[in-house]
């Protein structure tokens, strides 16, 4: 029999365990979905679980009936109904037409590994910005994606391709001006479509509140809803005047005494808590909003501020990092809602209602909902 020497025994034991001789390194595996609710902590990951329906609130997943391609939900198991114990994805616009449920309904079911960021989808454990998709067990790689998305409207965005700064900017501001105006009556009946609540066609998803309202409970009454500018017409004095006015991008259903309370102030964290309107706060010259809609509330303004630039015989709206703004063409608080945006990506209802401004009324759309990277392009 041969003899080992004790320097040959421990380079044996050593290559055994892959400590000696490795010449490569093996592939991190894959998080479980309960592994991903326990790290929402920004980072990036690729998560292994089963599609088990379409996220449309932060409690509620469909299973057939797809809205759209915006969004999946992942769990470890296939029969998996609880969603405390899923992961939603966010799908971005390169790879809807292969991974939306919409279009793909028979993903159900199926085991896949998605790449993201471990960040909160819909306010629930979530991948955001996602950058691969493949189905468990296939022998080529999956498609990724090293560049900007493409736009979901053809080349709709083509003159904004490789600028950013104040060129981005304008460029954008060149594509999102054309559009159609609505006056202010035709509003209501814009928003009953574009914020129709997606579990109940009758109804409408009030912006700060969070409650579904009856459509035809609009008006000026006490616990009618009406329309909340989200950014206030008096900083750039337009009022409703066709124009910033009655632009939808910008318009959302609020109870009237929330909308009230809201007032023309500022955005900014702080101040105390909103009876009518839970998880919202204010004070003399801020208001917060709830948590699921903070990210909405700063790419509405970000688009305002693009769309406006004193061409067309309106104010010149501008961000800053006021909230004394009072009268003035500017909105704040700046450097606040470039952190909502960030904590509250765009979430399936936000997308889809983009796509329905742009579809039914308006034929523009908020560029930071199809790009959020531009709000850093522009004003870091």
């Amino acid at each position: 029999m041969a003899r080992w020497s004790p320097l040959a025994l421990v380079i044996g034991l050593l290559a055994a365990v892959g400590l000696y001789g490795a010449t490569t390194a093996t592939a991190a595996e894959p998080l479980t979905v309960t592994q991903a609710i326990a790290q929402q902590n920004g980072s990036s990951a690729t998560v292994r679980g089963y599609v088990v329906g379409q996220p449309t609130a932060t409690t509620t997943v469909v299973r057939s009936g797809f809205p759209n391609d915006y969004a999946l939900a992942l769990a470890d198991s296939a029969a998996e109904t609880g969603t405390s114990r899923m992961v939603y994805v966010q799908i971005s616009s390169a790879f809807r037409a292969a991974w939306g449920l919409k279009t793909n309904p028979s993903l159900l079911g199926k085991r896949i590994d998605v790449t993201g960021s471990l960040n909160a989808y819909f306010s629930h454990a979530g991948l955001t910005s996602s950058t691969a998709f493949a189905f468990v067990g296939t022998t080529t790689p999956p498609t990724t994606s090293t560049t900007t998305s493409p736009p979901p409207s053809g080349d709709y965005y083509a003159a904004a391709a490789g600028k950013t700064g104040p060129a981005l900017k304008t460029a954008l501001h060149g594509i999102i001006r054309n559009q159609t105006k609505l006056s202010y009556d035709q509003v209501w009946e814009a928003l009953k479509v574009t914020d129709q609540d997606p579990n109940n066609s009758a109804n409408v998803i009030l912006l700060y509140s969070g409650r579904s309202q009856a459509k035809t409970s609009n008006g000026g009454n006490a616990n009618d809803w009406n329309r909340e500018h989200v950014w206030a017409k008096s900083h750039g004095d337009f009022g409703t005047a066709t124009g910033p006015g009655t632009d939808v991008h910008h318009l959302r259903p609020e109870d009237v005494s929330v909308n009230a309370d809201r007032g023309n102030k500022d955005f900014d964290n702080g101040g105390t808590a909103r009876t009518e309107a839970p998880g919202n706060y204010g004070d003399a010259d801020s208001w917060e909003p709830r948590n699921a809609v903070k990210g909405d509330v700063a790419r509405m303004l970000f688009y305002m501020a693009v769309r406006y630039e004193g061409t067309d015989g309106f104010q010149n709206l501008e961000m800053n990092n006021s909230v004394s703004n009072g009268t003035a063409p500017y909105h704040g608080k700046l450097s606040v809602l470039l952190q909502w945006h960030q904590q509250d990506p765009p979430d399936a209802f936000e997308q889809r209602r983009n796509q329905v401004i742009y579809d039914q009324f308006q034929r523009n759309r908020n560029p930071f909902i199809d790009h959020p990277e531009w709000v850093a392009a522009i004003w870091s």
